[in-house]
């Protein structure tokens, strides 16, 4: 008999601070350890790198993991999915409360040394395992965990299976089903087939984009649709800035190759630019033409503005920070009038990313969009495509896989109620076989 227990213990009330516990018998597995981005901004001059792990949980910025010392059981890994913040940014916080590895695949586990590096307040010793797409590492004699090649806005991302003696669990929070990338390769179709067929006890997946319609579409209509607004325009001698997410390494790398197109000059500006694209090039992940230039000092982010209004904005192609309006990014300083860049009528902002959606970011955006377009900026919204499984992404994720049980997570409740209706079409039981946990519940599963 195995007996299961998955724990949510943060992402399953909210977006962001996501962190799941599966306990089989007595071992553990603790899968990712993220912040709430937008629970950090609401508390200004907030510096999270000095902080208290309790602190951060009283704020509602990390995942609440004192309800691991009522669970019974020894911890034995850390995995890591991919590098995004709400998934690896309270590693720095947490981790060392654990005698464990904590592993991810070679670039997430770069990026985690980042953080834990960049930490002024724990010390984290814990060993950091690479472990690439498609590779198998024991955790135990009865326990295995392997990393399935999968696609999202970040490169290195994977799906975990988690092989026991009674069969694999699966997690997949953050993913979408895109077969033609632009970077990297398609999700492994295969390999999730040959576990389905197997036996899959129980699915933990993202709820986050479960109640849009159809599919989410390729890397490459984001592709196209940057291509259209750069290059196939008749203002081409105007100002234009590009702002998107700095970790969409795929997707900063079309926009440098359109730079290169335009005969336009790729200036990256923005901390975490020159931490994720810098880190992806120096790993082999992109090839960056010798032009591109990146800076992430904020002196040296406005001595680069003030070379381009000197030769004309014309010759360059700013691709910036601050898409979600964030306090202090180079995008939101450009509209303050804060540093040496003008926007002149008609120039051109581009924002290559969605809003996030809650509140905060919300305001922030309108505040941004607002202040660009009284300097006289023409905005193009929306030029993006989401990380995220649509609807059919998941009823295929469900067909390959055959869970015997599901847990949605990686959302707020209506986008669990959206992803509860989409399962119980493919016949599964609300409170039998799919099961809604909350932040501090556990589910215990039986196996024969």
């Amino acid at each position: 008999m195995t007996e299961i227990g998955i724990i949510a213990v943060g992402g399953y009330n909210e977006m962001g601070r996501n962190m799941t516990a599966i306990r089989i018998n007595d071992d553990i597995i603790i899968v990712d350890m993220g912040l709430r981005l937008d629970r950090v901004q609401i508390h200004e001059d907030v510096e999270i790198d000095k902080m208290h792990s309790l602190e951060l949980i009283d704020m509602g910025a990390i995942p609440d993991d004192t309800i691991m010392k009522e669970i019974n059981g020894n911890v034995r890994a850390i995995v890591c999915t991919h590098g995004h913040l709400d998934h690896i940014g309270a590693i720095s916080k947490l981790a060392h409360r654990y005698t464990a590895p904590i592993i991810g695949t070679p670039y997430t586990t770069t990026l985690v040394k980042h953080q834990i590096e960049s930490e002024k307040k724990f010390g984290v010793k814990n060993n950091i395992v690479s472990l690439s797409a498609g590779g198998t590492l024991e955790i135990t004699k009865d326990i295995s965990i392997e990393f399935i090649n999968a696609q999202h806005s970040i490169i290195d991302t994977v799906f975990l299976a988690i092989h026991t003696t009674g069969g694999t669990i699966v997690y997949a929070c953050d993913f979408k089903f895109d077969r033609t990338p632009t970077l990297g390769d398609a999700p492994d179709f295969k390999r999730l087939k040959e576990i389905g067929e197997k036996g899959v006890i129980a699915l933990i997946t993202e709820s986050t984009n479960s109640g849009r319609n159809g599919k989410t579409p390729s890397e490459m209509i984001a592709h196209s649709m940057l291509r259209d607004v750069l290059i196939e325009t008749e203002e081409a001698d105007v100002g234009m800035i590009v702002t998107t997410f700095a970790s969409h390494v795929a997707r900063v790398n079309s926009i440098v190759k359109f730079a290169e197109e335009m005969g336009r000059i790729p200036i990256l500006m923005g901390n975490s630019m020159e931490r994720y694209i810098g880190t992806a090039h120096q790993m082999g992940y992109i090839e960056l033409p010798e032009s591109v230039e990146i800076y992430g000092n904020r002196r040296e982010i406005d001595k680069a503005l003030t070379r381009i209004m000197e030769a004309g904005k014309n010759k360059y192609l700013p691709i910036v920070t601050g898409h979600q309006g964030e306090p202090g990014a180079v995008l939101g300083r450009i509209a303050s009038g804060e540093t040496p860049y003008k926007v002149d009528r008609g120039d051109r902002i581009i924002f290559s990313a969605n809003i996030i959606p809650n509140p905060m970011t919300r305001a922030n955006r309108y505040s941004l969009e607002t202040k660009l377009k009284m300097r006289g900026a023409r905005i193009y919204d929306d030029v993006h495509v989401s990380g995220h499984a649509y609807r059919e992404d998941h009823w295929e994720l469900l067909g390959m896989l055959r869970p015997e049980h599901v847990i949605p997570a990686h959302g707020n409740i209506q986008m669990h109620s959206e992803y509860i209706q989409m399962a119980e079409d493919a016949g599964y039981v609300l409170g039998d076989t799919l099961h809604l946990l909350r932040n501090g519940e556990e589910l215990y599963i039986e196996e024969e």
